[in-house]
């Protein structure tokens, strides 16, 4: 499906399209550009003008470049003063010219996999376009918008910052008419100096991009919900007097049964994933339908056969012998904060393991928390799931301070990094184990969980 033009992606950036072409979606990596798609030529780590040859050769249908890359003479091009701002044009446009119902997410924790659900919720009521990837930056968002088909019915923008002030634009570029707030935690605290009061400001901006009208989901078991109750139209939790109220909560071996009260009466639904968390998020996502003018009972039926994608708490067996008992692999790499962290324990703990099983967490460095860093390791130990995990092994120079506070009969082993950690993963699990994997991105702690899958036959969790 077609779904730019050269004359039409020319008027909405007020670029110069060099040759008569069409694309059918976006990529910013030549590597993997999809044939069709236009390669953005984005400035980052290094100047994607250099890869555009690379990308044209692969297939892109035009390439979004500020110069004539060196043997890209007569090729289909779209020619701008500035790559970024075009991009954001087109972002623009896109958000414009669709007829779909808009919904933004933004929060300290879970916004991927809050938009995943959106994604496989409102896709059973309509067609739906959500970013497949993490897009919720300066670039991912117009990234996003600009890809949204004129006509589907649903789009789902996942916002989110590194610092003050980058939420509101990147709003009112998108123009939801449902925002959401999952939570506020201590995030990125080494760029606000008043810590998760600053954060929570900065997530509620997420409101002022509301259309006319637009509802506003904000969590009300926050310590700080009262910042976003000022902005907010309409709370969920587990709190009294919430408007989507969170009664009950039952974790099972594989899924989440839940009960609510909400304004249109009584609901049930179960998850089909295990955790607390994933019931918080599931909860303001038949809140999010409701707003957007959907089924909720349909949309309680379809959570039942969500699962959480790779990275961010997808669960896979990993048989190490025939005849005994799987490893039960949490994969929670893609990213961690104290929040998360916290969550992902609390998941472990309630994990049943058979026989002589034990829970095992490996623990990567929580990156971008200031000076406060090494407490908010340390303080891990304390956890209450602690209790119930037997062993925890760390990755990494922050990750260092929860090992020295660990009880000597939980400290696992310890390593600087991801890597040095790989060579002891044979000698760390046995069958009937589960795992937990978690740290920051940057932790490359992937790669341990594809070491775990290598150790034996691996299936996703039935």
């Amino acid at each position: 499906m077609t779904l730019w033009t050269a004359s039409d992606a020319a008027a909405a950036t007020g670029g110069r399209a060099i040759g008569d072409w069409s694309v059918t979606g976006f990529g910013i990596d030549s590597r993997g550009i999809v044939p069709g798609q236009m390669f953005v030529a984005l400035k980052a780590a290094r100047d994607g003008h250099d890869f555009v040859a690379a990308a044209l050769d692969a297939g892109a249908g035009a390439a979004l470049v500020s110069r004539i890359p060196d043997g890209c003479d007569g090729r289909a091009l779209l020619l701008v003063d500035d790559v970024q701002t075009a991009l954001e044009a087109l972002g623009r446009a896109g958000r414009a010219r669709t007829r779909a119902r808009v919904v933004g997410v933004t929060g300290s924790v879970g916004k991927t996999s809050t938009k995943e659900m959106l994604r496989h919720v409102l896709s059973a009521q309509g067609k739906t376009h959500a970013a497949i990837k993490s897009y919720n930056n300066h670039w991912g968002v117009p990234l996003t918008l600009a890809a949204i088909p004129p006509d589907a019915d649903f789009a789902v923008i996942e916002i989110g910052m590194n610092h003050p002030g980058e939420i509101a634009p990147l709003a009112a570029m998108a123009r939801p008419h449902v925002a959401m707030v999952t939570n506020v935690g201590p995030v990125h605290l080494e760029a606000f100096d008043d810590g998760v009061p600053g954060i929570a400001r900065e997530k509620a901006s997420i409101f002022r991009g509301l259309e006319s009208g637009g509802a506003a989901i904000w969590n009300a078991d926050l310590d700080v919900s009262d910042i976003l109750a000022t902005h907010g139209t309409t709370s969920f939790g587990q709190t009294e007097g919430a408007d989507w109220h969170l009664t009950e909560v039952r974790a099972g071996g594989d899924s989440t049964t839940c009960a609510a009260t909400t304004p249109m009466g009584p609901v049930l639904f179960r998850i089909g994933a295990p955790g607390v968390h994933f019931a918080m998020n599931a909860l303001a996502v038949l809140a999010a339908t409701h707003a957007l003018g959907g089924d909720v009972a349909r949309a309680a039926l379809s959570l039942a056969d969500w699962t959480p994608p790779d990275g961010r708490g997808a669960r896979h067996r990993v048989r190490l012998h025939p005849d005994g008992p799987p490893v039960d692999l949490i994969d929670d790499a893609y990213n961690a904060n104290p929040s998360s962290v916290g969550a992902a324990l609390a998941l472990l703990a309630a994990t049943e393991v058979p026989g002589k099983g034990r829970r095992i967490a490996i623990l990567g460095d929580m990156k971008e928390l200031g000076p406060t860093g090494p407490d908010l390791h340390a303080g891990l130990a304390a956890h209450p799931a602690m209790a119930d995990i037997h062993l925890v092994h760390t990755v990494g120079p922050l990750m260092a301070s929860l090992h020295d506070a660990l009880p000597a009969d939980r400290r696992g082993e310890h390593t600087d990094d991801s890597e040095a950690m790989s060579a002891h993963l044979r000698d760390m699990i046995r069958p009937g184990d589960a795992v937990l994997v978690k740290g920051s991105l940057s932790m490359k702690m992937a790669r341990l969980v594809d070491g775990l899958k290598a150790l034996g036959e691996t299936g996703p969790k039935e």
